[in-house]
């Protein structure tokens, strides 16, 4: 196996487990809490289970060369490789996966869960988003190259 696949392996496992994580708080909280509270509940079950992570990455914009912090925070990144962007919201939107997609390119990351713990079936609140062209799929400029 190639090191791309082997990193797309691991990608995938991370998520399987990732989700399983997530299904768990949903299955112990239910719907109707802060986007917080899931979070917090979430980042407990990754440690238990292992697994390295960041919560609240600052995401900064490039703008004429200048790194600008503009209040951007990726939710958590699971073994720097997965993003996770959580929403408490009625439903899960396009433009919620345009920022999770524009997240994965500004960040260079080919894989992100878009997870909604506002709905009352965990299986309609998941989306898994790809970012087909990982490698400078956003201009140079937006990465701060």
């Amino acid at each position: 196996m190639n090191r791309r696949g082997a990193e797309t392996q691991r990608e995938n496992q991370i998520t399987e487990s990732i989700i399983g994580c997530a299904i768990e708080v949903h299955r112990a909280l239910g719907p109707g809490l802060l986007e917080s509270a899931y979070e917090e509940c979430l980042c407990y079950e990754l440690s238990q289970n292992g697994f390295s992570f960041s919560r609240q990455v600052p995401l900064p914009v490039v703008y004429k060369g200048i790194k600008l912090d503009c209040g951007y925070r990726i939710d958590v990144v699971v073994d720097d490789l997965v993003i996770v962007e959580m929403k408490t919201v009625e439903k899960l939107l396009p433009i919620h996966e345009a920022q999770l997609l524009t997240y994965l390119k500004l960040y260079q990351r080919s894989l992100g869960l878009l997870i909604n713990f506002n709905v009352p079936v965990f299986k309609d609140g998941i989306k898994r988003v790809v970012n087909q062209f990982q490698e400078h799929s956003a201009s140079p400029r937006l990465c701060g190259e």
